[in-house]
């Protein structure tokens, strides 16, 4: 039976209409943009990487790059020796750093002198290749965040109706003396390094602001920079339209026209996965060792030296961070895994070279695409008689010829047409209309149960099947401990052991840790490589859920050492630095949401919130106070109401965390009572009399207690497996440093991480 012929056949029709209305509104208000993203990711890759004739080579600042040089900040020295090797030994075009050389991003622990010398060098360069150098200049891209005395910045999008120059922010820039030079002349180029995340809907970097206005000046993108100085073109030349920007020859004639959606953003073109041929990478270690090679005595060095820095004749040579410690990464529609960011600026630049825009059709196509095909398929799918067969494999075919469609459209003319909406509208309004055939044809038939099941995981079939409900997602808020771990240095592991025997250690230690985090209560969130992720007090609420934290990282602790035992007395099965294994542990306690999250058919129970991620910075920044159990002083205060004494804390200061407004006192888990050498509580009181003077700046008292606390240690460099600092030394070193150059008159010892 079809719908038709009969009033109530009509109704049924009217009924539907609202199906594919609603699929329209939905698609209109954004609502289906991250099933969009995906499936234009599948157009990317369907259609395959694509070649470019630019000469672009990646300077890729990796993991040989970081042990040749050390741990970031890097001297800018380096970056100027490689600049100027680059654009005179390799003839490059131009070079553009990914880095945002401000005063802000150079720590104040590192040698100040050192850091204005190489300051110094890398202006020099600026200054010898006028504009043949783009550096980056960065809005926050994750919401505001202090980065120069009580000033937030956030990236001025015209489509949140940022249009007010003077109300504008400006952006973190590069240091004065890079940008600006005699006579106030500006030097070099700066460029914006921001994406809209807002605007692309996922975490793939899709839209991308071409410029920024502030009271003082329009600031184009770094990609925008690039591109004008390789076509010999200054800033001038940009003129900004309602719906392109185009840059203007001194002729008058037109060298550049890219498209603008709101006024603003150009979409990426993805032109390849980032492990491809082509994008011709070398090692920032690789170029150091050819300017090193350049000047030795040895023929055979010098000549080596020579052919490395051919392959950057009249090249783009785009600078950037790839080490994953480096955290400048993420997903591109090749790359389902995150790969570093500095490839989206080398695709903008070959989408504007090559005029390979992405294009948006006119905003009735998508209503038309939805109501037009949705009328097809579903006129084909109640098809019924003799014919009702083929009509319903006309109508299997009417979606996917307009799934053909729309991949030859992004193929050959570069044109994104909407996917989801018209066939998911199709779809669903088609099935619904055959289902609804199906009952009025089959009266006698119970109702339909689950026509759209949810899939969910193992753990919640049994209740399910109980309860009868569907999982839902969201969440609830909840006062829990959040706990995050991670092995120091863990990039040299995956480097010195095979996959086998990584694999196998890792395996042996998540699982000790894992043990130990659900023997305390503690439920396991997920594992990220060789970082567990664990919350205590959810599902099940724990009143105690600081204490259980912290005397789990103590435990976790001293399995670690027992493991680094074994592990040492199965002699040559592994190397010295499996036996110097040593862990970091953080944790952080308040409010957090917690429940279902993920997609629709994909969920996990998991933690979410501002104080999850301060648990994570607990544990990066351990590192930089020489702790392997940092927590923040709400963990602490809320262990001291339910385990008393037992477990010892040793305060290290306050600190303002990235993202963060506000100081957090932070304090080492030093131990649990019951094993705690009595060395180790008399290195806790002398180190809280030094930090006392410390604050107040009596630096001589200060160094003299640091110095009896570093000797009373229980972790000890060249002693204790692992060990390279303690707080008793990073604070020597950090008064060593104000003796130098003394703090501002409202300095409050509040430290503030440039980093995550």
């Amino acid at each position: 039976m079809a719908f038709r012929g009969s009033r109530v056949s009509r109704w049924r029709w009217l009924a539907l209409l609202p199906l594919p209305l609603l699929w329209g509104f939905l698609a209109q208000q954004g609502h289906l943009q991250f099933l969009e993203n995906k499936l234009l990711d599948l157009r990317f890759r369907f259609r395959g990487e694509l070649a470019a004739p630019v000469n672009l080579v990646y300077v890729d600042v990796d993991t040989p790059a970081i042990e040749l040089i050390g741990e970031r900040p890097f001297n800018r020295a380096i970056y100027a020796n490689v600049a100027e090797a680059l654009l005179t030994a390799g003839g490059a075009r131009l070079v553009a750093f990914d880095f945002v050389f401000s005063r802000i991003s150079t720590s104040g622990l590192v040698d100040q002198n050192r850091a204005r010398a190489g300051n110094s060098e890398l202006r020099k360069v600026i200054l010898a290749h006028p504009n043949r150098i783009v550096l980056a200049a960065q809005y926050t891209t994750g919401g505001a965040v202090v980065l120069e005395g009580d000033q937030s910045r956030a990236i001025p999008l015209l489509r949140k109706g940022r249009t007010d120059r003077e109300r504008n922010d400006v952006p973190e820039m590069p240091e004065q003396g890079f940008i600006v030079g005699p006579g106030a002349k500006p030097i070099g180029r700066v460029g914006l390094i921001d994406v809209d995340v807002g605007y692309s809907g996922d975490e793939v970097p899709r839209w991308i602001p071409l410029f920024g206005h502030t009271k003082f000046q329009t600031i184009h993108h770094f990609s925008l920079q690039v591109v004008l100085e390789r076509m010999g073109l200054g800033e001038d030349a940009v003129r900004i339209g309602a719906d392109q920007l185009e840059a203007v020859r001194p002729d008058g004639s037109v060298a550049l026209r890219v498209p603008l959606a709101e006024g603003q953003l150009l979409e990426a073109n993805w032109f390849s996965r980032w492990e491809s041929p082509h994008n011709p990478r070398e090692s920032l270690a690789r170029v150091i060792q050819a300017i090193r090679a350049s000047s030795s005595r040895e023929e055979e060095q010098r000549r080596f030296a020579a052919d490395f820095f051919a392959r950057f004749k009249d090249a783009i040579v785009l600078i950037g961070p790839v080490d994953p410690l480096l955290q400048d990464l993420a997903p591109t529609p090749f790359d389902s895994h995150p790969v570093p960011k500095v490839g989206l600026h080398g695709n903008l630049v070959k989408t504007m070279l090559t005029g390979k825009y992405l294009r948006r059709p006119a905003a009735w196509v998508p209503w038309a695409a939805v109501l037009g095909l949705t009328a097809v398929v579903c006129f084909l799918a109640v098809v019924g008689g003799p014919k009702g067969r083929r009509a319903k494999l006309a109508a299997v075919a009417a979606l996917a010829g307009y799934a053909a469609a729309c991949l030859f459209a992004f193929n050959h003319l570069h044109l994104v047409l909407p996917m989801a909406a018209p066939l998911g509208s199709a779809f669903t309004t088609s099935f619904l209309a055959v289902l609804w055939q199906l009952l009025a044809e089959e009266r006698q038939k119970g109702r339909i149960k689950g026509m759209f099941g949810a899939y969910v995981s193992p753990q919640l079939v049994d209740r399910m099947v109980e309860s009868g409900d569907d999982p839902q997602l969201g969440g609830h808020d909840a006062e829990i401990t959040a706990y995050f771990s991670d092995i120091q240095s863990f990039s040299s592991f995956s480097e010195k052991l095979g996959s086998g025997p990584l694999v196998e250690l890792m395996n042996e230690y998540l699982t000790a840790c894992t043990d130990i985090v659900q023997s305390q209560g503690g439920t396991l969130d997920k594992y990220i490589g060789d970082a567990v992720v664990a919350m205590y007090g959810a599902p099940i609420p724990l009143p105690d859920h600081a204490y259980r934290a912290c005397v789990a990282t103590q435990l976790v602790h001293a399995k670690l050492a027992e493991l680094r035992a074994k592990w040492r007395a199965e002699g040559d099965r592994w190397p010295e630095i499996v036996w110097n294994m040593q862990s970091r542990v953080g944790l952080n306690t308040g409010v957090c949401m917690i429940g279902n999250m993920g997609s629709r058919t994909r969920f996990n129970y998991t933690m979410m919130g501002d104080n999850v991620n301060l648990a994570a910075r607990m544990e990066s920044g351990a590192k930089s106070w020489g702790a392997y159990t940092m927590v923040t002083g709400a963990t602490r205060d809320a262990c001291l109401v339910h385990g008393g004494d037992r477990v010892v804390f040793r305060p290290l200061g306050r600190i303002v965390v990235m993202g963060r407004s506000q100081p957090v006192p932070i304090f080492e888990v030093v131990g649990l009572k019951e094993t705690l050498a009595a060395s180790a509580r008399e290195c806790i009181g002398v180190f809280e009399q030094g930090l006392g003077r410390y604050l107040e700046r009596d630096w001589d008292a200060a160094e003299k207690l640091f110095r009896a606390s570093a000797a009373l240690e229980p972790n000890q460099p060249g002693v204790t497996p692992g060990v390279k600092k303690n707080p008793s030394l990073v604070y020597l070193e950090i008064v060593g440093e104000y003796r130098v150059a003394p703090p501002a008159a409202d300095w409050n010892g509040v430290y503030v991480m440039t980093e995550k």
